[in-house]
């Protein structure tokens, strides 16, 4: 992962504990949510002055934004076992591990509730999202190579498909995923439910 992502290169430079105000951040988040997390208690907790944060990120919405994106708590390499079925699964899996297992489902959670709430956040959370969209982008290029997908494929779109149903089972439902969950609706978004006549 090149240094730049982590945000320890920006236009400029960046803080050398980059990745310690980063880690403090997301831990600070899924133990006390977003009303809890504080520029102060990220300072503390990372052994950065605060200056040094509210230099880089003048709020706790752009720290958050920043560390989403360049934490290695979420960091992420996408799939490649040579099938875009095998490839959804491995992506969907991801998903799923980081809404069911601790701290990342308390960072996910938090951080979709809070975007809800401030305009601000939701910008970041859209950048995170684009800049994943980006590493997975490879996966969806790889199948239209294989000739598994049309090139004007909405990639986003199956994203959402298959990411959405995992975020409405487990959060809004607050259902178990039952085994065989990320095969079964990979194959539903690739294929369709109806029946074939």
């Amino acid at each position: 992962m090149s240094e730049e992502r982590h945000g320890t290169r920006r236009s400029g430079g960046g803080p050398r504990k980059a990745q310690e105000i980063f880690d403090a951040t997301l831990d600070l988040l899924a133990e006390k949510g977003y009303e809890g997390l504080t520029i102060e208690g990220v300072a503390q907790r990372s052994g950065v002055n605060k200056t040094t944060i509210y230099r880089w990120w003048p709020s706790k919405g752009a720290l958050l934004g920043a560390a989403l994106i360049g934490a290695r708590q979420l960091d992420f390499t996408a799939p490649d076992t040579g099938s875009l079925t095998g490839d959804l699964e491995a992506l969907l899996h991801t998903v799923v591990t980081l809404l069911t297992t601790r701290p990342a489902s308390d960072i996910a959670v938090s951080v979709l509730g809070a975007a809800t709430q401030s305009p601000e956040l939701a910008v970041h959370v859209r950048d995170f999202f684009a800049d994943r969209m980006r590493l997975e982008q490879p996966v969806f290029d790889r199948a239209v190579a294989r000739g598994e997908l049309a090139a004007d494929t909405d990639a986003t779109l199956l994203m959402d498909l298959l990411a959405g149903a995992a975020w409405v089972r487990v959060v809004l439902r607050q259902l178990p995923l039952e085994q065989g969950f990320v095969s079964r609706t990979v194959a539903i978004v690739l294929d369709g439910a109806r029946v074939r006549t």
